[in-house]
């Protein structure tokens, strides 16, 4: 018989700048958990990501990422008290209830990956 069972499934995030993108993923609450070769390893709860010192344009502005959490209202909250729009340049939409049963709003980080945060209503 087959063992077919997963263990984990982790995208590969492009930066542009990679140690300014290392800055905002700690601002906003990952933890960076190695680093490696221009790898590095982020991780918050059981959701976890490498980041990659690696940019190409067309790449990264159509790249997506989609992050479920408890309590969209409180990620908004903290994300605003940041600032990052200011000081690295990220952008964050309003945090709306959609059609499709969730709370969400959108963040893009400084290489134009975006976020959708959102919470199952």
């Amino acid at each position: 018989m087959e063992n077919l069972k997963t263990v984990e499934l982790k995208s590969f995030v492009p930066a542009k700048d990679f140690e300014c993108s290392k800055r905002f993923y700690q601002l906003i609450g990952f933890e960076m958990a190695s680093e490696f070769e221009g790898i590095a390893y982020f991780k918050l709860g059981s959701c976890s990501f490498l980041l990659q010192d690696f940019y190409e344009p067309v790449h990264c502005n159509n790249f997506m990422m989609h992050l479920l959490v408890e309590d969209a209202q409180s990620w908004y909250e903290h994300i605003q008290k940041l600032s990052l729009t200011e000081e690295l340049g990220s952008k964050v939409t309003e945090l709306v209830e959609q059609p499709w049963g969730m709370l969400e709003f959108c963040m893009i980080d400084p290489s134009g990956v975006l976020w959708r945060i959102a919470e199952n209503k």
